[in-house]
């Protein structure tokens, strides 16, 4: 499979991914020392949604398109509030005109004294993620693949920080890989906050991602899931969620929140459910 994140910018997953590293990193914010943000699959940082490739799916209608603009009770709006702004601008019609990925998210976020290591193993899409992100003295844009810049990059000096691990799953072994990868990093740097992004489709691999995790001595670990209605192992993507290892004590109660909200104006059909676990087994 050749995956382009371009076709599925904006869509239910980012939305679900992007508010709770919004939060993650708002968290960590509220200390004054410097922090590390490490992308580890980064894409382009910001998306089109008048492009070809959002034009012809169409799914950031069923997500972002969903959310900005509708009325949330105050404690989410609230909640949200961080992450409507960085999406940014919208159209005379209430549509936003870009979607922000990660990257360009925590670049908004960010302080003066922080640091950000953006990696992207795709020469084209480095090249993309290198001028959407803009002269910027605080990042560094890396053409290397995810899981080497994981080995390579923690710990980080300033000893405090975030890791999203968000690959495209094209590989049959993803899991495998981004688990054995996360837990050789989680070793070197024990303290470092670490988010798991994959898709629910088999059930089974998302159990075991949490299993092998907990059996390595991962003693903080929160299991987030959004899916719209019941996963099929070969149907389309209707689940998504992250693992999170070392979360902010605040982020249970606020994904209990956010998370429900998020899934009934997104479209939640017969099958669909959250699952906000922490420490689960």
């Amino acid at each position: 499979m050749n995956y382009r994140h371009a076709f599925h910018a904006g869509n239910f997953a980012d939305v679900f991914k992007h508010v709770l590293l919004t939060r993650i990193l708002l968290y960590l914010l509220r200390k004054d020392g410097a922090l590390r943000y490490l992308d580890t699959h980064a894409g382009v940082g910001r998306y089109d949604l008048a492009g070809d490739e959002a034009g012809r799916t169409g799914e950031w209608r069923e997500g972002v398109g969903r959310i900005v603009g509708a009325p949330a009770p105050a404690e989410i709006a609230g909640l949200l509030a961080p992450w409507l702004a960085a999406v940014g601008p919208v159209n005379p019609e209430g549509m936003p005109m870009s979607y922000p990925g990660s990257p360009a998210i925590a670049q908004t976020l960010l302080r003066s004294q922080d640091r950000l290591t953006l990696c992207e193993l795709h020469a084209d899409d480095a090249q993309a993620l290198a001028a959407n992100m803009g002269r910027d003295r605080r990042l560094k844009v890396l053409r290397m693949d995810g899981y080497t810049a994981l080995r390579a990059y923690v710990p980080p000096v300033e000893r405090r920080g975030l890791v999203l691990v968000d690959p495209p799953f094209e590989a049959f072994d993803e899991f495998d890989r981004m688990t054995k990868s996360c837990l050789e990093a989680w070793r070197k740097w024990p303290t470092g906050v670490y988010a798991l992004w994959h898709p629910i489709k088999d059930e089974a691999a998302v159990d075991l991602l949490h299993e092998r995790l907990r059996a390595a001595g991962v003693s903080r670990l929160l299991r987030l899931e959004l899916s719209l209605a019941r996963p099929q192992r070969d149907g389309r993507l209707v689940g998504s969620g992250l693992a999170v290892i070392n979360p902010p004590h605040v982020l249970a109660d606020e994904a209990r929140l956010l998370l429900p909200w998020l899934a009934e104006r997104m479209g939640a059909a017969p099958g669909s459910r959250v699952r906000v676990d922490e420490n689960p087994v």
